[in-house]
């Protein structure tokens, strides 16, 4: 397929695209992980331009335990730590995306780029007067005394929480879109992107995490995707889960969709942001948004696994 026709394809990994329950994280392991994925990522990119988004929280939570652990070297924000991820994990998907492609055989060199990524959101934002959003290492209560962080108490001891404002818009959108024309792989928005305000004519860093999918569904709206796919460790959306009538949604209509949420079917700490996504990406756009396993990005874009959102 000509390249002017190629259509474009956001496809946001989970965490565990690199770090799979269980793991400690080495660099061994996450490398062997990015396998299958970008395997299959290097197979579509023959028929599709590519963006990539991903998750950043278990390398996140290695940082700041490395940081709570260590006295003589300056902690750093959780923006800052944010930007090193970002970096961290888009090496990691070009190199992997690299050899996949050699792999393959294919002889066009494929021009890839890793961006920082800002993702602004309001300062008002609700998110900000209540944090909720776990990051980093368990305390105990004795531990936990003096800390400056705003705390939760959870079943194993006292956790940071900070807030989960919702994404507006994305900063380096123009740039993304300009790769993308050049025909670039493009990985970016790593963890959610890093939160900022605009404050008097520039922007501000703030103590926050967005939501991955959320971020990524926004981006995809903005670069005018022709296809959204959010690939994690589940097969898809379901509802009734855990009962007897359980079932596992295909091709479902938007309104459909809407009913279930109103119904409380898809969780806030799971299901729930995955769904918010892709049904925000297919009622402005009317294109086709996918939740899948990252065993079956290619089955689902044939229509063959996952959950669709139709409108």
């Amino acid at each position: 397929m000509n390249d002017t026709v190629k259509p474009i394809m956001l496809v946001a990994f989970g965490g565990n695209a690199l770090i799979q329950s269980g793991q400690k994280g080495t660099a061994e392991e996450q490398f062997e992980n990015l396998k299958l994925t970008m395997g299959q990522i290097a197979k579509l990119s023959q028929k599709y331009k590519i963006v990539i988004t991903h998750g950043n929280g278990p390398q996140v939570g290695n940082l700041l335990l490395q940081q709570e652990s260590c006295d003589e070297v300056p902690k750093m924000p959780l923006e800052i730590i944010g930007a090193m991820t970002q970096g961290q994990i888009g090496y990691m998907i070009e190199s992997s995306l690299d050899t996949a492609l050699m792999e393959m055989g294919d002889d066009d060199f494929q021009h890839m780029a890793t961006l920082i990524t800002y993702v602004v959101v309001d300062e008002n934002d609700p998110g900000f007067e209540k944090p909720t959003k776990p990051i980093g290492p368990f305390y105990s209560e004795e531990q936990a005394k003096g800390l400056p962080y705003t705390l939760a108490k959870t079943d194993k001891g006292m956790r940071r929480v900070v807030a989960s404002p919702k994404p507006v818009t994305i900063v380096e959108r123009r740039e993304i879109k300009k790769l993308i024309e050049m025909d670039f792989i493009v990985i970016c928005c790593g963890g959610g992107g890093i939160p900022v305000i605009h404050k008097e004519r520039k922007f501000r860093g703030v103590e926050a995490v967005i939501d991955k999918d959320l971020a990524s569904s926004v981006l995809a709206q903005e670069i005018k995707a022709d296809i959204f796919v959010i690939a994690s460790d589940v097969h898809g959306a379901g509802i009734n889960w855990g009962k007897d009538d359980q079932k596992m949604l295909r091709k479902t209509p938007l309104s459909e969709m809407k009913k279930y949420v109103d119904e409380g079917q898809f969780p806030a700490g799971s299901m729930g942001p995955k769904v918010d996504a892709v049904m925000q990406f297919t009622e402005a756009t009317g294109n086709r948004g996918v939740i899948c396993h990252l065993e079956d990005i290619e089955k689902a874009i044939a229509g063959e696994a996952g959950t669709e959102i139709v409108k």
